[in-house]
Order: structure tokens, then C-alpha cells, then sequence
């Protein structure tokens, strides 16, 4: 370290069209101004942000990936895991690496952190003491899964089956992607006379309350929006009301097994009414994956997946993992502005219990390697 100060190291996002940003030129500014942080920011062509903005603050540019070649002692913060590669990870980071759900290849990804002698803080189990998460995408998740289920459902209103939703890519800011919903629906109404009835389950939660706050802002009446909890399902799936919905939207944070929402006995079916299905959870590598009736996370330029039935109308998922990015500069804001606080605690991350707790969840999950893969 630069004597007392942590050495941040903002890496660009890789994944295609991935636009959000683990930290943002507001957050740059408050670390900086507390005199406790140094902090690097990598040249990132997909940011939302401009690299002068970061400047603008404070913040020492640096090139695209330079992470890989950076000293040791900068602690290595992004958003989404890392490409798929092999050589060791000698620096702590802070990102979203899913790997501690068994997730496929888990192991693969885990192993290079001990095999190179750093450290994963991972995003997703940063929590309080009171075990709730200090930051989370959930209601952009939401917002925008919900803005793509709608505009799915509205084009098969318009369009033949033989057509898919388009590519979309990242809105500038929110009244802009509401704006093209409500536009969307209006169409599919008039033709039809009909808004779609939204299941969502995880009501309650962030990527719920998101949910439902988008749908409700482009119009479709409280009366069509069934909103389901851990009350609603606490008797076990699969459920009838989902196939006599319109649009499912699964918003539920997935910790243990539980039985699927819904199966092919539902679907396989004339009178079903599903067409569309969004996954905010995404939890497609996961064995108890409460949707299965998918194998493939979707993306933004080719947004939904044919589910195969044999009866009922055509049916899609929308399973992106990153769905956040939809709206960029919003969710990063919003993300950054929960976690300022706890990265402001990173000078003590050896005591500070957000940060030890994430440490010793890594060391847990480090001890169910049989040993490094590489």
C-alpha cells in the first residue's frame, strides 16, 4: 500500500454489453475525499461513464486490463466474474464470481484465487450483522426483467410466431425504456383489448418491489398484477396460476433446494396462457434451479429462448444475468451509493465484519476444493 491508503483498481467490464460500473466518478470522489484511498481506473469502451469523468474526480487512468500486469497490492474491484482463464489471481478482488452455489465449473473459477495466493470478496455475500446484503442490483434486476417481459409479450401480440423479440441494447435512463414499454403495450392493447396478468414471485424482495414498479409505471392495472411471496409458495410447486398467466417473472433469491415452479405437465397444455417467462434470478448452472425448463442464459442482442412444447402457444424465456445493465448509469448509481459506505470500511477489512465475513466465506468455500485445479 501507498502508505496507510488502499489501492483500488476499478477494472473495465468485458462482458458483452455489459455497461454498468463497479464504482462511479460520484463514488471515485467520495473515496478519494476521505484521503484513504488511491484509486486506478482502467480505460472501459462498453462504460456508461467517460474516462474523463473518472479524471475529472481524481482517479489515475490507466489501459484496458491492465489488472492482469498491476503490483500486488491493489485490491482489484469489477462487477461480473472474469473470462474464463487459467493463470493464478495473485490480487484480492471484489466482484460477482458465482461460485459458491455449486455452480457449474465453481470449482474452476475458485481455485485460482488460493493457486495464486488472493483473495475473492465476493459482492453477492457482502452482508451486515444482521445477515442482509449491504448492496444489491435487485430492483434495476427487476425493473428492467419486467421491461423485457412486457415488450415480449407486446411483440407476439404483434407479430407472428415466427418472429423473435429483437436485440436490445442499454437505455440511456429510465423514462426513455418506459417510454418505449408504454408504446409497445399501447399497440399490443388496442389490437387485443387485453393488458397481460404479471405473476411475480419474490414480490417482496428488491427485484420484486422493481418488478412491480415498472409494470405499474407503463400501465397495466394493479388488478392484473398477482403479487406472490414466500406465503403464496410456501405449499411447494409447480403452480397452475403461473400457466394461467401471462408473464411469469421469478424475482426469488435462490439459497436452498426448493420444488420447481413450474414444469412441462403445465405447459404442455392448449389452454395454457404463458408466453412469457423472465428469470431474474438466472440461475441456470444451478441443480435446483426453480425454472427448469431452460439451459442457456440469454443476452441482450438475442434476449429469449424457445421454451419446447408440445401444446399451448409459444412460449419464451428471458434468463439474462445481467439484466441491470439495461439501464446503466442508474443501477451503477444506485449499486455504488449502497456500498459506499462499506467500502469506506476497507482501510479495517481485516476487523471491519462485512469485510471478514466475506473473507471467511471465502476460506469456507476454499476448503471444499479437493485442491487447485491448475
Amino acid at each position: 500500500m501507498a502508505g496507510n491508503k488502499i489501492i483500488l483498481h476499478l477494472r473495465a467490464e468485458t462482458k458483452p454489453r455489459e455497461a454498468r460500473a463497479a464504482l462511479t466518478p460520484k463514488t471515485v470522489k467520495e473515496l478519494l475525499d476521505t484521503g484513504n484511498f488511491e484509486i486506478y481506473v482502467e480505460e472501459a469502451p462498453q462504460s456508461t461513464f467517460k474516462t474523463e469523468e473518472y479524471a475529472k474526480v481524481g482517479a489515475k487512468i490507466v489501459p484496458f486490463e491492465s489488472w492482469k500486469t498491476a503490483p500486488k497490492n491493489r485490491i482489484i474491484y469489477g462487477l461480473k466474474e472474469l473470462p474464463e482463464e487459467t493463470f493464478p489471481l495473485i490480487h484480492d478482488h471484489i466482484q460477482f464470481a458465482h461460485c459458491y452455489k455449486n455452480q457449474a465449473g465453481w470449482e474452476d473459477v475458485l481455485s485460482r484465487f488460493p493457486y495464486g495466493g488472493g483473495t475473492l470478496y465476493d459482492l453477492e455475500f457482502l452482508e451486515n450483522d444482521q445477515g442482509r446484503r449491504v448492496a444489491a442490483f435487485g430492483y434495476y434486476a427487476g425493473f428492467a426483467g419486467a421491461a423485457l417481459g412486457v415488450l415480449d409479450w407486446s411483440f407476439k401480440q404483434l407479430n407472428s410466431d415466427s418472429k423473435n423479440l429483437p436485440g436490445v441494447s442499454p437505455y440511456p435512463n429510465e423514462d426513455l425504456l418506459i417510454n418505449h414499454v408504454k408504446t409497445e403495450l399501447s399497440k399490443a392493447h388496442k389490437k387485443t383489448g387485453k393488458y397481460p396478468t404479471v405473476l411475480i414471485i419474490g414480490a417482496l424482495g428488491r427485484c420484486g418491489s422493481g418488478a412491480i414498479d415498472l409494470c405499474t409505471k407503463v400501465g397495466i392495472p394493479e388488478s392484473n398484477l398477482l403479487k406472490w411471496d414466500m406465503n403464496e409458495t410456501k405449499k411447494g410447486g409447480p403452480f397452475q396460476e403461473i400457466a394461467d398467466s401471462d408473464i411469469f417473472i421469478n424475482c426469488i433469491y435462490l439459497s436452498k433446494p426448493i420444488p420447481p415452479f413450474i414444469n412441462y405437465d403445465l405447459l404442455n397444455n392448449e389452454n395454457r396462457k404463458l408466453r412469457t417467462i423472465v428469470d431474474v434470478s438466472a440461475d441456470t448452472t444451478n441443480p435446483h434451479n426453480p425454472v427448469p425448463v431452460y439451459t442457456i442464459a440469454t443476452q441482450f442482442d438475442d434476449p429469449t429462448v424457445l421454451v419446447e412444447t408440445t401444446k399451448g402457444p409459444k412460449l419464451s424465456v428471458i434468463s439474462i444475468d445481467h439484466l441491470p445493465s439495461l439501464l446503466p448509469r442508474e443501477s451503477s448509481e444506485f449499486f455504488a451509493r449502497d456500498l459506499l459506505p462499506s467500502l469506506k470500511q476497507l482501510p479495517n477489512k481485516a476487523t471491519a465484519p462485512v469485510w471478514k465475513k466475506a473473507e471467511d466465506l471465502y476460506k469456507h468455500h476454499v476448503a471444499r476444493l479437493n485442491k487447485p485445479k491448475f
